[in-house]
């Protein structure tokens, strides 16, 4: 983890500056986060618990908890520059070699999250100590505490497990979890309630964002705020699990799973495109209109968002009058 990308939280709060919370996971939770912290005063990032790929899924063959994997990558991304807090996280960004026995590949910071989860009984807890050891402000929160497989219908079948879904070459129409009704954490209802903004993605479509909107109290929390829910659609398709997808594919996918949203911030320049000015999103009873913002907020390779030209338009929305909560 470069040092330069960390960032410990955000500014205090009494400062004046917005109540956020980021949705989503892996990478682009990680950039959202960094572009939320440069202008937010609370910051609340909500991760997706369903990964079961490499140590995560090893860890969960026999721990009936949420994949800790998203959740030490937001721990790690915003951890603090101070000389105690770079040791902890390169300690806990390590990764044991292949020859290493039993625990070859699996992730220090896994095993770390895992342990303090059996010694105080809850992984919501765990998430907070380890914020603690390594000066994160913001918080980090599993969108559940549970133990949940991410299941997909694609073509004309079902596809179980995230890592599956995401490889699966055939277009993915719905995504849901099993167990079908996992409890959000009261902290995570909470701030989704109370916050000034929801940003919801960039970052994988299905696996990372709709995973965490299919938890039902997170997907109801959305649908039962005024304002706010801004979505950043991705700069180009994913394959293969968003091959082909456009701006439009993209509202169609969030209104198909019931996940409603203000606003809609694509970067024009880009392959995915922005979806035309009438753009509606029918997650809520009739169609509602979703504001289209068109802005440079790609970063120079164009395969992933600039953190400073993000915050700088996610500012801009978090100030708007029609987009802040009534």
């Amino acid at each position: 983890m470069d040092e330069g990308d960390r960032q410990s939280g955000a500014a205090p709060e009494g400062t004046g500056r917005p109540r956020v919370v980021a949705l989503g996971g892996g990478h682009g939770l990680a950039v959202t986060l960094s572009a939320v912290c440069r202008y937010a005063g609370r910051v609340t990032a909500v991760v997706s618990a369903a990964d079961d790929g490499g140590s995560s899924g090893r860890l969960r063959t026999w721990w009936e908890g949420p994949a800790p994997g998203d959740v030490r990558r937001c721990l790690l991304a915003l951890a603090g520059s101070g000389p105690r807090e770079k040791v902890w996280a390169d300690a806990l960004d390590y990764r044991f070699s292949d020859r290493s026995g039993e625990l070859a590949g699996h992730s220090l910071g896994n095993l770390v999250l895992v342990a303090l989860s059996q010694t105080t009984g809850d992984f919501v807890a765990a998430t907070a100590e380890l914020a603690h050891l390594l000066g994160v402000t913001a918080r980090i929160l599993p969108a559940t505490s549970e133990a949940v497989e991410l299941c997909a219908e694609i073509g004309g079948g079902e596809v179980a497990g995230q890592a599956n879904v995401a490889h699966s070459v055939a277009p993915i129409r719905r995504v849901w979890l099993r167990p079908p009704d996992p409890a959000a954490p009261a902290e995570v209802l909470a701030a989704i309630a109370s916050a000034d903004q929801v940003v919801l993605g960039p970052g994988s479509l299905f696996t990372s964002v709709l995973a965490v909107c299919a938890v039902p109290g997170i997907r109801q929390a959305l649908a039962e705020r005024d304002g706010g829910r801004v979505y950043v659609c991705n700069l180009r398709p994913q394959d293969p699990e968003t091959a082909g997808y456009d701006a439009d594919a993209h509202l169609a996918a969030l209104a198909a799973h019931g996940v409603a949203i203000d606003a809609i911030l694509c970067d024009q320049s880009t392959t995915v495109g922005v979806p035309g000015p009438a753009a509606a999103l029918g997650a809520e009873p009739g169609p509602r209109a979703v504001r289209v913002v068109a802005a440079p907020v790609a970063g120079p390779s164009g395969h992933s968002h600039d953190p400073a030209l993000l915050a700088d338009v996610l500012a801009r929305l978090a100030r708007s009058d029609d987009l802040r909560p009534v």
